[in-house]
């Protein structure tokens, strides 16, 4: 039984593995986290916790007499706001009175012998692990607000997923300004932090600091988890090395704005939060409703980096990604895009495929412009009809002809993108993201779609659904070439606004899961402007992401490196392109790019027909080294 709990003491013990994470119901009724470390069963650690007269500290009410009860010096499970602890909160929301003070106490707890789901959300596939579940309630009383803490203790794969459930339980509406996924906190040790930065084409660098006494933070606000901050960061000790040290890992499960605080106080106490971005987020909860967070992922490792990968990788590869792909081995293929960008017609499109099949290659995709009046990055998005000035035969005369030659294939979209020039547009100019009043910002001269309408997302579901079902489509590679902007729904009334972020992903998720679950059988790979997106939350319907749009295999090392702390090889794109190379300039052996490339889901995208015959026999020879 990996869930226990005392009676007596009060205390849950979760265990897995290798580890335990263990908490304690105090005498004030408030939820204190002792201890998440290696595997010590269910011995009780509340000795390592000591308590001291702390000055300008404050007391709850009902501990006046007992001068060493802090909330601001407590490890605690979830952080309140408001009523004593002043480093940073997990939950700020405002009911009737107006306060913003929050005080969340024990009301109950039970075990579920499953694992727990988040409506309308990814999450990780209980269905194939022993796993438990803890519900561990809290509740304001004068507020009339329940917190509903769900851990799921995977006891073989060494992981504890985290996710919260916050439920109006007054006659008035809250409204929510924050609702973390997960609160840590780490009373002792000395600890660095190592977070994965970035920008377009130089994705996830690693970066290791030691964690001060601050208030460090990494975000996105642009709509997506981005190239920039990764949602995922790793505190290990200063001695941690590959093989050595204890490592804990911190991943959300989400695809938009997050953030990731980390605090040390006064006391060396180190907090972890992990969640939604509270920047612009605003969610108004009406009598009775709820509202759930995104999941986090937690692991510890005492065997050092290494270890703490392993448990990330295994997971997700076991419980994340769709199930048909969890070992299979993925299709090699070329992508026509640096071979032709948006110069193609039928002809050239099948003299390169005829070129792909005889060096063994397996998979053939049909990257951006195939649709609409799609000649540049400036018209068509949002037409998804095929063009039948470039493709005669259409999608299924296409499809059909790569078929006879032995090769599947694959089609680039871009659903939640539009261009101004396109006829969607200009049937619906109020299906996009945009303040009234205001021109809004474009980003490769294209508008951002609102995902938080349905019948945006009906409309995408029904045009992408004919055009994969009736083409014979065995790959869909689903890109996202801009941040959000202009963040606005004109169906949303002026005070539910900042619910357009996180409606946006809902949306987006709604589609992913309807497309993938009408087509089990197509492979779907996630892009967004490379690895705009590559996070937990997209692997749940795509088994792999498009790692970078820099195809430099010297840069894409330390790409995929840093990609490789939390997520597995086989999620990674990776391909051998031109050389030099056409993002660098660079000059590299074709046995070094096929390597690289290697290390990830392998394939080409480069113009064959420029290739000699030495480098053919060398791609036939790489090809049959992948699948060895």
């Amino acid at each position: 039984m990996s869930i226990f709990f005392d009676e007596q003491s009060k205390i849950f013990s979760l265990g897995t593995r290798n580890s335990t994470y263990q908490m304690k119901v105090d005498d004030g009724g408030f939820v204190r986290h002792l201890y998440y470390g290696a595997n010590i069963g269910h011995c009780d650690m509340s000795y390592l916790v000591w308590n001291y007269d702390r000055g300008f500290a404050v007391n709850p009410h009902d501990q006046v007499q007992e001068r060493t009860y802090s909330l601001s010096i407590m490890a605690q499970e979830y952080t309140s706001n408001g009523i004593g602890d002043f480093r940073i909160n997990s939950i700020d929301a405002v009911g009737r009175d107006g306060s913003g003070c929050i005080e969340l106490r024990y009301a109950g707890h039970s075990v579920l012998s499953s694992k727990y789901e988040i409506p309308d959300m990814p999450s990780v596939r209980g269905e194939y692990s022993d796993v438990q579940t803890l519900v561990l309630k809290l509740r304001d009383k004068a507020l009339g607000l329940d917190v509903h803490l769900y851990y799921g203790v995977f006891e073989q794969l060494d992981v504890i997923t985290r996710s919260v459930r916050i439920i109006n339980r007054s006659d008035s509406d809250i409204t929510l300004y924050k609702a973390a996924s997960c609160c840590l906190d780490l009373p002792y040790g000395q600890w660095d932090m190592i977070h994965f930065y970035g920008r377009h084409c130089m994705e996830r660098q690693e970066e290791r600091v030691p964690v001060m006494h601050a208030c460090q933070s990494f975000a996105s606000k642009r709509g997506m988890s981005s190239h920039h901050h990764n949602p995922f960061v790793i505190l290990c000790d200063h001695e941690a090395t590959e093989d050595y040290g204890s490592c804990y890992g911190v991943m959300l499960m989400y695809s938009g704005n997050h953030k990731t605080e980390i605090e040390m106080d006064e006391t060396g106490c180190v907090r972890v939060l992990s969640g939604i971005n509270e920047d612009h987020f605003r969610w108004t909860l009406g009598s009775g409703e709820t509202f759930c967070t995104p999941e986090s992922i937690l692991t510890f490792s005492e065997k050092g980096l290494t270890g703490l990968s392993h448990n990330l990788h295994r997971v997700i590869r076991e419980n994340v990604i769709p199930a048909k792909y969890s070992k299979a081995v993925r299709p090699v293929l070329i992508n026509n895009w640096e071979a032709t960008y948006f110069n193609f017609d039928d002809e050239k499109i099948l003299k390169l495929a005829d070129k792909a099949a005889k060096l063994g290659i397996e998979l053939f995709v049909l990257d951006d412009g195939w649709f609409g009046v799609r000649n540049s990055d400036h018209t068509g998005l949002g037409d998804w009809y095929v063009n039948t000035d470039k493709l005669p035969s259409g999608l299924k005369g296409l499809s059909e002809a790569i078929h006879k030659k032995g090769m599947k294939f694959g089609l680039w979209i871009e659903p939640e993108m539009i261009s101004e020039d396109s006829d969607l547009y200009r049937e619906h100019p109020d299906w996009v993201l945009k303040v009234p009043g205001r021109a809004p910002a474009l980003g490769r001269d294209q508008l951002v779609l609102d995902m938080s309408r349905g019948e945006v997302v009906d409309y995408l579901f029904d045009r992408l659904s004919d055009i994969i079902g009736s083409s014979g489509i065995d790959y869909i590679k689903w890109d996202m070439n801009r941040p959000l902007s202009d963040v606005y729904s004109c169906v949303l009334s002026a005070e539910r606004q900042g619910e357009v972020g996180h409606r946006y992903v809902l949306g987006v998720y709604d589609l992913m899961g309807r497309l993938t679950s009408r087509f089990p059988d197509v492979l779907f790979e996630g892009c967004a402007g490379g690895g705009g997106r590559f996070d937990a939350g997209i692997l749940y319907y795509s088994p792999q992401i498009w790692c970078s749009d820099d195809t430099d295999p010297i840069h894409r090392l330390k790409i995929q490196r840093g990609t490789s702390y939390g997520y597995p090889v086989s999620a990674m794109g990776a391909h051998v392109s031109a050389s030099p190379n056409h993002q660098s300039g660079r000059s590299t052996p074709l046995n070094t790019r096929g390597i690289v490339a290697m290390s990830g889901t392998f394939g080409y995208e480069l113009d064959l027909g420029r290739l000699k015959k030495r480098e053919c026999d060398e791609i036939r020879d790489q090809i049959r080294e992948c699948h060895k």
